[in-house]
């Protein structure tokens, strides 16, 4: 029988589905790692285990299938009943054997891409819901799962890096993070820079801002909250109202 291929045709589009595959490759290349004593060790994720981290982002999947389903057929699909229901998931999941998690990861990441592979161009525009409540193009969600994997790898603890996801997708999240910001106005007074590049994220009308540079990677760790305050490797504070430390980002999600 011949290989099945995506339907979807826009050089663009397939880049982007290309990334999201490959941070799924790498998140199960990390989880491979793990023995499934270490499974029950803490995450780089406050209160949650490997485990906890394990089983969102097999939930997760499931759920933005839910997304491409809905918009393949035109019949609403909802990611998750609500927020509630979606953590009492991850809850339930984190109490699975090592196998059966392992298990929801794998089957729910193929799952998931064979929705994309079978969803045909004309409805990659349909709009679908995020949980959040935002109405957005079934396009979007390759982005959505794209960012999940390549965070939530590093977030399992064992080695991997922001060093190690694609300099695309770190720019993007970058632009993604302080865009959130400037919704919620707790950008003000703080500039982003990212040394080497014309990258600057931030209140770019501030007369003095705080000034956080550094090379992309530890920029976006920071941003994303993953770094702590205070000694954040590779990024710095600058400007008249920089204190000694590294500020804590603002909150993003």
């Amino acid at each position: 029988m011949a290989a099945r291929h995506d339907l979807a045709t826009d050089p663009g589009l397939q880049e982007e589905l290309l990334q999201a595959r490959r941070g799924t490759a790498f998140f199960a290349r990390k989880l491979n790692e793990l023995t499934d004593a270490e499974l029950d060790g803490g995450s780089l994720l406050p209160g949650w285990t490997r485990r906890h981290v394990v089983a969102h982002v097999g939930y997760n999947a499931r759920a933005i299938a839910r997304l491409v389903e809905w918009a393949a057929t035109g019949v609403e699909t909802p990611m998750y009943p609500s927020t509630e229901v979606r953590d009492h998931e991850i809850n339930f999941g984190a109490t699975l054997s090592p196998i059966a998690l392992r298990n929801l990861f794998d089957h729910s990441a193929v799952h998931l891409s064979v929705e994309w592979r079978d969803l045909p161009d004309q409805d990659w525009d349909n709009e679908v819901k995020t949980i959040q409540g935002r109405t957005v193009p079934a396009s979007e969600t390759v982005w959505m799962r794209t960012r999940e994997v390549w965070i939530h790898a590093v977030d399992l603890g064992n080695g991997a890096s922001f060093a190690d996801i694609p300099e695309p997708v770190l720019a993007r999240l970058l632009k993604d993070i302080t865009a959130a910001w400037r919704t919620r106005g707790t950008d003000t007074g703080l500039l982003v820079k990212v040394t080497g590049t014309g990258l600057v994220f931030g209140d770019t009308r501030a007369a003095d801002p705080t000034i956080i540079s550094g090379a992309l990677p530890a920029v976006v760790e920071w941003a994303a909250g993953r770094g702590a305050s205070g000694g954040t490797s590779g990024v710095t504070a600058g400007g008249p109202r920089a204190g000694s430390d590294v500020p804590a980002a603002p909150k993003w999600i």
